[in-house]
């Protein structure tokens, strides 16, 4: 049996793309016992590792006979998640009445990129759109540059998937104490949004710059960024607090006066470019063993091969073993440890009709 934090709790996952599956795989790696419905004669990404831990059954939802097979499942489930257009699970008759009506206790879970509501939220749209909409794109790229895109880590994982969690974890837990359900509207948008709200303060108090590269968290200070090294390869550095900014001028043996310009921003533009020369004189190799496990909050820019083989990656397990390492689950629990699950595995309706947990 599973003894994983979520242990126990049953949760269907209707078959979506992105951040649906990313919250489902993090609330199946803490031990939910997670169904995934896929559409008859629709076949998953073979051994994706975000449908890990999970079985999967196929149903035609449009069809009187799928969507009986799909209440019966979420009638006996404690969550649900779906990433359709609004209004998509309504008229399968499969809307959040519909299954309250069966399974008051349900927390029914809804990932968009622009919700439920508003002017937006029947349009398409990707990652990008959603955090151009909220600030973050704007904020992010270099000052002579337009705004990069930073993967869609921000919008669909960061301002998505981790929502839904937030919101499932939190609507679970009322169920648990209230016997009441609820429908939680996570929108790719509003995550991204809120994830702006240091930056939103501190540029309402005259701390930020909308300006890119303007601010000491953007890359506009000197000492918070990425440098190139006599390799090509590249090093981050970020002594923000002066004692971390006062060790990072010992340890490259510049004058002390350079401690006291440090928030001027005047300097550094004049700054960067002398930091720019002194860090193209030795390699990333070099500067790790000068830099590395000091206080200077220096790390090494590593690509998708190099980043499993780090000594202190290797030495907490971030990343699997083997041919095809594969970031680990996180967060862990000193007292709750979901044990391994492969790929997802197919199932049929007999298998599923009183859905046995999957540890049983």
């Amino acid at each position: 049996m599973s003894n994983g934090p979520l242990t126990g709790l049953r949760i269907l996952e209707f078959a979506g793309i992105g951040p649906g599956p990313f919250a489902a795989m993090m609330l199946a790696d803490m031990g939910a016992d997670i169904v995934r419905v896929v559409r008859a004669g629709h076949a998953d990404v073979a051994d994706d590792p975000m449908l890990r831990g999970r079985r999967r059954i196929a149903l035609d939802l449009k069809s009187d006979e799928g969507r009986a097979a799909a209440l019966h499942l979420i009638a006996q489930a404690d969550g649900l998640i779906e990433g359709f257009r609004p209004g998509v699970m309504e008229r399968l008759s499969l809307g959040p009445n519909e299954c309250h009506a069966i399974n008051p206790k349900l927390v029914y879970g809804r990932m968009t990129g622009w919700g439920q509501t508003g002017p937006l939220a029947h349009a398409a749209g990707h990652d990008i759109n959603y955090i151009a909409l909220s600030g973050a794109l704007w904020s992010t790229g270099e000052a002579d540059r337009p705004p990069v895109a930073p993967l869609n880590l921000l919008g669909d994982y960061g301002g998505g998937s981790m929502f839904l969690v937030a919101g499932m974890l939190g609507g679970l837990l009322a169920a648990a104490r209230t016997g009441k359900g609820d429908v939680v509207d996570a929108a790719i948008s509003d995550g991204a949004a809120l994830l702006m709200t240091m930056f939103y303060t501190k540029m309402h108090s005259g701390e930020w710059d909308v300006a890119r590269q303007h601010n000491r968290l953007d890359g506009g200070a000197p000492y918070y960024g990425v440098y190139t090294c006599s390799d090509g390869k590249w090093i981050t550095i970020a002594p923000l607090e002066p004692q971390f900014f006062a060790l990072f001028l010992r340890l490259l043996e510049l004058p002390e006066d350079y401690y006291e310009g440090r928030t001027d921003k005047s300097e550094w533009i004049a700054r960067r470019a002398e930091f720019a020369g002194i860090f193209a004189r030795r390699t990333q190799a070099e500067w790790c063993a000068l830099f590395e496990g000091t206080d200077i909050c220096f790390a090494p820019v590593l690509d998708l091969h190099e980043a499993p083989q780090h000594a202190h990656n290797r030495a907490r397990a971030t990343f699997s073993e083997g041919s095809r390492p594969i970031p680990a689950p996180a967060p862990r629990f000193a007292n709750n440890v979901a044990p391994a699950r492969g790929d997802a595995v197919e199932v049929t309706w007999d298998d599923m009709r009183d859905w046995p947990l999957l540890d049983e």
